[in-house]
C-alpha cells in the first residue's frame, strides 16, 4: 500500500534552504519516492494553516517511506532543512 510524506514548511533562510532543495530530490528518488505536489500554488480552504511551502511525496509502501526519512543519506539533509526551515511533516497510509 502506498504512503504519503507531507510537508508544510516555512522557510526563514531561503538561501541556505536551496542546498536542501537541490540535493534532496536524488534522495527521494533513491527510495522510490516521487513527488506529487511541490510548492505549487495552493488555497487553504479551511482551518487558519498558511505555510510558505506544501509537498506531497508518494512512497510504495510505509516502511520505503521510514527507510528515506531514517537513511544515512537523508540525514545531513534533514539537517539543513531544520537549520533553515520550520516544518510540519505527516506520514500517512493511502488507499
Amino acid at each position: 500500500m502506498v504512503a504519503y510524506f507531507v510537508a508544510e514548511i516555512d522557510i526563514h533562510d531561503l538561501d541556505g534552504y536551496q542546498e536542501y532543495r537541490a540535493k534532496v530530490p536524488a534522495v527521494i528518488a533513491a527510495f522510490d519516492g516521487k513527488y506529487r505536489a511541490r510548492g505549487g500554488a495552493f488555497e487553504t480552504l479551511d482551518g487558519d494553516a498558511a505555510p510558505q511551502r506544501c509537498v506531497i511525496l508518494e512512497f510504495p509502501t510505509m516502511a520505503r517511506l521510514k527507510e528515506f526519512w531514517n537513511s544515512p543519506e537523508y540525514q545531513p539533509l534533514r539537517e539543513i532543512r531544520e537549520r533553515t526551515a520550520t516544518a510540519r511533516i505527516m506520514a500517512i497510509d493511502g488507499l
